[in-house]
């Protein structure tokens, strides 16, 4: 268990940096190119409290959500759907790219232009990618996430 602790501690010194330090030229993992946005997501969960970074994809929702971001922290209350991801509302709508895609764990998805979702695991379906969480895998992301409902902050990072 101390281990798993020195692991996580280590992984979160590694994800503030990344948020400091931004990530160009990184390819996203089915389709387009991750963009120089980057963003902190604060989850608190039956877990803890952990703080991850993101890169999003170069495409007009993601551009859309970072600007949201600028404005200040965006709060979500997000709860478990189909064992797979969290899901919750942004409370405003932004604009859709929806393609047929299969996520894979860490990938953030804005679906019907409202709901943002963190998926831990995989799907197939039409939606708009938004970006990817950095250096988790999908065992470490399912731990983070926990069982139940999660509150995420999302914040931009300056680049």
């Amino acid at each position: 268990m101390k281990r798993f602790y020195l692991v996580l501690m280590a992984l979160l010194l590694s994800i503030s940096t990344a948020c400091a330090n931004g990530s160009k030229g990184a390819k996203s993992s089915d389709k387009g190119e991750l963009s120089d946005m980057k963003i902190s997501i604060q989850i608190t969960s039956d877990s803890g409290k952990f703080e991850l970074t993101a890169a999003l994809v170069d495409n007009s929702s993601a551009a859309a959500f970072y600007e949201l971001l600028k404005k200040g922290p965006l709060t979500v209350d997000m709860h478990d759907y189909g064992n797979f991801e969290k899901v919750g509302s942004l409370g405003t709508r932004l604009p859709r790219n929806d393609t047929q895609i299969t996520t894979t764990a860490g990938d953030i998805i804005l679906y019907q232009g409202n709901q943002i979702t963190i998926y831990y695991d995989t799907n197939s379906w039409n939606f708009t990618r938004l970006g990817k969480v950095d250096g988790v895998t999908q065992a470490e992301l399912k731990k983070i996430l926990g069982k139940g409902d999660v509150t995420a902050v999302f914040r931009h990072c300056k680049v």
